[in-house]
């Protein structure tokens, strides 16, 4: 893939590293690779363009490398959605902190930002953007970890309720 390629916003698909997947999967140890092609899946089970994950249901540890245009949040609203039917989903994702899709859904996950730009599998140069991982925990974890996290819908930090709790004011 030239630079031109790797700039250029018809580019939507960025396979995976394999080295920086086999991290992951020896933590994870994924069932389901939710946007693969034949060519560049990383587990046995997989879905295709032609599959339409987004019709699909996510069952067990799920890896999720979407496409990286406008349907980035059709995909991120999925594997959110799949989180609260109990399957696990990490998400690698360009760190878009300024869009919608990312505040709607990323920042209900767990965000492990990256140091540096990755460089996908057969690019010749690093990403021209940062990425992030987004895991979306399911079952009682989940539930567990979405009910914790201080940015949650009607948390103290995001304007809501704090039903009596006290929240500090952060100091500068």
């Amino acid at each position: 893939m030239t630079l031109e390629a790797l700039l250029s916003s018809r580019n939507t698909e960025w396979a995976t590293p394999q080295d920086f997947f086999d991290e992951l999967d020896a933590i994870f140890h994924f069932d389901l690779d939710a946007c693969a092609t034949p060519d560049n899946a990383k587990c046995p089970r997989y879905f295709t363009p032609a599959d339409n994950a987004l019709q699909m249901r996510w069952e067990g540890v799920v890896w999720m490398n979407p496409p990286y245009g406008r349907e980035i949040s059709a995909f991120m609203k999925k594997a959110f959605e799949e989180s609260q039917l109990g399957s696990t989903v990490v998400c690698l994702v360009p760190s878009r902190t300024d869009t919608e899709w990312w505040h709607r859904y990323a920042r209900q996950g767990q965000i492990i930002f990256l140091r540096g730009r990755l460089r996908f599998q057969g690019a010749e140069h690093a990403a021209p953007f940062p990425s992030a991982i987004v895991i979306f925990w399911g079952g009682r974890l989940g539930k567990a970890v979405r009910g914790a996290t201080p940015w949650s819908p009607g948390s103290a930090a995001a304007g809501g309720s704090t039903s009596g709790t006290q929240v500090p004011k952060a100091r500068c």
